[in-house]
Protein backbone atom coordinates (compact mmCIF):
# COMPACT_ATOMS: atom_id res chain seq x y z
CA UNK A 1 0.00 0.00 0.00
CA UNK A 2 1.12 3.89 -0.55
CA UNK A 3 0.73 6.52 1.18
CA UNK A 4 -0.35 9.69 -0.80
CA UNK A 5 -0.58 13.09 0.31
CA UNK A 6 -3.49 14.36 -2.25
CA UNK A 7 -4.75 17.75 -2.92
CA UNK A 8 -4.15 21.54 -4.24
CA UNK A 9 -2.03 23.97 -2.97
CA UNK A 10 -4.88 24.93 -0.46
CA UNK A 11 -6.15 21.74 0.83
CA UNK A 12 -4.04 17.97 1.07
CA UNK A 13 -5.24 15.13 2.89
CA UNK A 14 -3.60 11.71 3.51
CA UNK A 15 -4.83 8.58 1.48
CA UNK A 16 -3.76 4.83 1.53
CA UNK A 17 -3.89 3.49 -1.78
CA UNK A 18 -2.66 0.40 -4.10
CA UNK A 19 -0.07 0.68 -6.44
CA UNK A 20 -2.24 -0.73 -9.03
CA UNK A 21 -4.36 2.95 -8.37
CA UNK A 22 -4.35 4.93 -11.38
CA UNK A 23 -3.68 8.63 -10.87
CA UNK A 24 -7.09 9.84 -11.91
CA UNK A 25 -8.59 7.98 -9.66
CA UNK A 26 -7.15 9.30 -6.70
CA UNK A 27 -7.89 12.65 -7.94
CA UNK A 28 -11.11 11.88 -8.86
CA UNK A 29 -11.82 9.98 -5.48
CA UNK A 30 -10.51 12.99 -3.36
CA UNK A 31 -12.62 15.69 -5.54
CA UNK A 32 -9.32 17.37 -7.05
CA UNK A 33 -10.48 19.00 -9.96
CA UNK A 34 -7.62 18.24 -12.28
CA UNK A 35 -8.62 19.89 -15.62
CA UNK A 36 -8.04 23.10 -14.71
CA UNK A 37 -4.56 22.31 -12.85
CA UNK A 38 -1.33 21.02 -13.41
CA UNK A 39 -0.71 17.69 -11.89
CA UNK A 40 2.43 16.92 -9.91
CA UNK A 41 4.01 14.07 -8.80
CA UNK A 42 6.83 14.24 -6.32
CA UNK A 43 7.02 17.74 -7.94
CA UNK A 44 7.69 16.61 -11.37
CA UNK A 45 4.63 17.50 -13.71
CA UNK A 46 2.56 15.12 -15.22
CA UNK A 47 2.44 14.89 -18.99
CA UNK A 48 -0.71 13.84 -21.38
CA UNK A 49 -1.70 10.56 -20.91
CA UNK A 50 -0.23 10.07 -17.27
CA UNK A 51 -2.82 10.44 -15.53
CA UNK A 52 -4.29 7.32 -16.21
CA UNK A 53 -1.05 5.42 -15.42
CA UNK A 54 -0.43 3.61 -12.24
CA UNK A 55 1.71 4.23 -8.75
CA UNK A 56 3.27 1.33 -10.26
CA UNK A 57 4.22 2.60 -13.71
CA UNK A 58 6.31 5.47 -11.56
CA UNK A 59 7.77 3.37 -9.46
CA UNK A 60 6.16 4.82 -6.50
CA UNK A 61 6.24 2.13 -3.23
CA UNK A 62 6.12 3.72 -0.19
CA UNK A 63 4.65 7.36 -0.29
CA UNK A 64 3.83 10.25 -2.58
CA UNK A 65 2.60 13.52 -3.02
CA UNK A 66 0.14 14.17 -5.65
CA UNK A 67 -0.81 17.61 -6.08
CA UNK A 68 -3.02 19.77 -8.75
CA UNK A 69 -1.53 23.48 -8.55
CA UNK A 70 -3.92 25.89 -10.13
CA UNK A 71 -2.55 27.47 -13.95
CA UNK A 72 -1.91 30.95 -13.94
CA UNK A 73 -3.42 32.44 -16.52
CA UNK A 74 -1.72 35.15 -18.87
CA UNK A 75 -3.05 38.89 -19.12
Amino acid sequence: MIQVTVGTNVNRSRVVVSPDTTIRQVLENNDVNYETTNVHLDGASLQVGDIDKTFSDFNIQESCYLIAVAKADNA
